[in-house]
C-alpha cells in the first residue's frame, strides 16, 4: 500500500499544477492565434496539452518506482537523493555566477529582490534544460561509485541480477529527463531567453522589450518592417517605437519609405496609425523626395500585418519555440530572401538536445561501476571528459549550422550520433562483462 501512495500523491500534485498551468497556457495560445494570420494552429494548440502532460511526469516516475522490485527501488532511492542534491548544487553555482552578471542591472530598479525573483522564475525552464544532463552525470557517477566501494554492486550481481536490471532506474530517470527537456524545448525554454531580456530592461527602467531592433519582411505584399523597440502589451494596441516601413514594387524597385517615431495598430479597425511620420517617394533613377503636406498621424488601412506577426518571427531563432519556428519556416520557404540556416538548425536542435540526457546516462553508467580496488577516478575522469567534449562539439556544430557551413540536421544531430555511439559501445562492453579500463587505458594517464 505505501508504494501505491507515491504515484497517487504525485498525480494529485500534478493535477493541482495542471489546473493552474493548463488554462493559462490555453489563454496565451488563443491570444497569439487571434493576432497571427496564416499560422500552423495545430502546433500552437499542442502547447496546453504538453504543459499539462509535463505536470504528470513525476507521477509517471512514481508508477515506475511502485512497479519496480526491491533492488530497483533501493537503487532509485539512493540515486534520487543524490540527483536532487546535485541539481540543487549546480543551480546554486549557476545562480551565483549569473547573479554576478545581472546584479548591477537589478540594483538600478526600485525593488531589486522582486525583479531577481521574477527573472529567475521566468528562466527556470531554460535552466532546467541546461542543468539536467550534468545533474544526471554527477549523481550517477557518485551513486555507482558509492555502491561499488561498499561492494553492493558485486553483491547484487552475485544474487543473479545482472547489470541491466541494476541500472534500469538510471535509464528510466534519463528517459523521463529527456521527455521533460523535449517538452520544455517545445516552447518555454527558448521563450525564457526573451523573457530574461524583458525583465532586465524593466529593472533598468527601459521599455520591456524581448529583443530590440526587429526586422520582418512581408514577402507577399513586398514590405520590409524595421522596429526599434516594442512594449510588452504591443498586441493590445500599445505603439511600437522607431518604425521604418520600406515598400517595394512588383519588379523589386523601391516605391516608398515611411519613417515614424511610433506606430500603433487598432485591434478593432485593424488600421495602422503612424505618428511623427516622414514619407519618401522613390522613382527609378531619381533621388527620393519627401512627400509634402503629409497628415500626422498617418492612418493606413488594408495592410495585412499585425504586431504579433511582426515581432515574433523577427526574434532570433534561439528565442523561438517549435510552433514559432514552424510558422517562420512556412512564411519563408526555400528560394526567398531569408536565410533559413539558423532557424532550421534550431528546429532540429530542439528535438536533438533532449537525447543528451540518455547519452549521459549511457556514458556515466558503465564508467561509474568499478569491480577492482583501483577506484573510480579513471572512469569518472573519462565520463566527465566525454560529456565536456559532447558540449563543445555541440556548440561548434550549432555555430557551423547557423552560419550555413554544414546542413542544419547534421549540425544538430551529429554530436548525438558520435557520442551516442561511444556511449552504446561502452555500455555494451560493461553488460558483456568485458573490461572497459583496458580498452581506454591508452587514453588515460598512467597511475603512479
Amino acid at each position: 500500500m505505501p508504494r501505491i501512495l507515491v504515484p497517487l500523491l504525485l498525480a494529485l500534485g500534478g493535477a493541482l499544477l495542471a489546473l493552474r498551468v493548463g488554462p493559462a497556457e490555453h489563454q496565451a495560445v488563443q491570444e497569439q492565434l487571434s493576432n497571427f494570420p496564416d499560422v500552423q494552429a495545430e502546433a500552437h494548440h499542442l502547447r496546453p496539452m504538453i504543459a499539462v502532460a509535463l505536470c504528470f511526469l513525476p507521477a509517471v516516475g512514481g508508477i515506475f518506482y511502485a512497479l519496480g522490485g526491491t533492488m530497483a527501488r533501493y537503487v532509485a532511492r539512493q540515486f534520487l537523493a543524490l540527483f536532487f542534491i546535485c541539481l540543487f548544487g549546480l543551480f546554486v553555482v549557476w545562480l551565483i555566477a549569473d547573479l554576478g552578471d545581472n546584479l548591477d542591472d537589478l540594483r538600478l530598479s526600485d525593488n531589486a529582490a522582486a525583479y531577481a525573483i521574477k527573472l529567475y522564475a521566468v528562466r527556470m525552464p531554460e535552466v532546467m534544460v541546461m542543468l539536467l544532463p550534468y545533474a544526471l552525470l554527477l549523481s550517477i557517477l557518485y551513486c555507482l561509485g558509492r555502491l561499488s566501494r561498499s561492494r553492493e554492486v558485486v553483491a547484487m550481481i552475485q544474487t543473479g541480477r545482472g547489470l541491466a536490471r541494476m541500472t534500469t532506474p538510471f535509464l528510466v530517470a534519463g528517459a523521463l529527463a529527456a521527455v521533460l527537456c523535449a517538452g520544455l524545448n517545445y516552447q518555454w525554454a527558448p521563450a525564457a531567453v526573451a523573457a530574461e531580456s524583458a525583465v532586465i530592461r524593466q529593472a533598468k527602467g527601459l521599455d520591456s522589450v524581448a529583443e530590440p531592433n526587429i526586422r520582418y519582411r512581408n514577402t507577399d505584399d513586398r514590405r520590409l518592417w524595421m522596429i526599434g523597440s516594442f512594449p510588452p502589451d504591443y498586441q493590445k494596441g500599445a505603439p511600437l517605437s522607431r518604425v521604418t516601413v520600406i515598400q517595394e514594387r512588383a519588379d523589386g524597385s523601391l516605391a516608398s519609405i515611411i519613417s515614424a517615431a511610433t506606430a500603433s495598430w487598432s485591434p478593432i479597425t485593424r488600421d495602422w496609425t503612424f505618428r511623427g511620420v516622414r514619407k519618401q517617394l522613390c522613382q527609378t533613377g531619381v533621388q527620393p523626395v519627401f512627400e509634402k503636406n503629409l497628415p500626422d498621424p498617418l492612418v493606413i488601412a488594408g495592410w495585412s500585418e499585425v504586431p504579433a506577426q511582426l515581432i515574433r518571427p523577427g526574434l532570433p531563432a534561439g528565442q523561438l519555440g517549435i510552433p514559432d519556428l514552424n510558422d517562420w519556416l512556412q512564411a519563408n520557404p526555400p528560394g526567398t530572401w531569408a536565410s533559413r540556416g539558423a532557424h532550421l538548425t534550431q528546429w532540429h536542435y530542439r528535438w536533438a538536445q533532449p537525447f543528451n540526457c540518455l547519452i549521459v546516462v549511457l556514458l556515466a553508467t558503465p564508467l561509474g561501476i568499478v569491480f577492482t580496488r583501483r577506484g573510480a577516478s579513471g572512469g569518472v575522469a573519462v565520463a566527465v571528459f566525454l560529456c565536456a567534449g559532447m558540449l563543445f562539439v555541440s556548440n561548434v556544430c550549432l555555430s557551423l549550422g547557423d552560419s550555413g557551413h554544414i546542413r542544419p540536421a547534421i549540425a544538430a544531430w551529429l554530436p548525438n550520433l558520435v557520442f551516442g555511439g561511444i556511449a552504446i559501445f561502452l555500455f555494451q562492453r560493461r553488460l558483456a562483462g568485458r573490461p572497459i579500463y583496458q580498452t581506454l587505458r591508452k587514453f588515460i594517464p598512467a597511475e603512479a
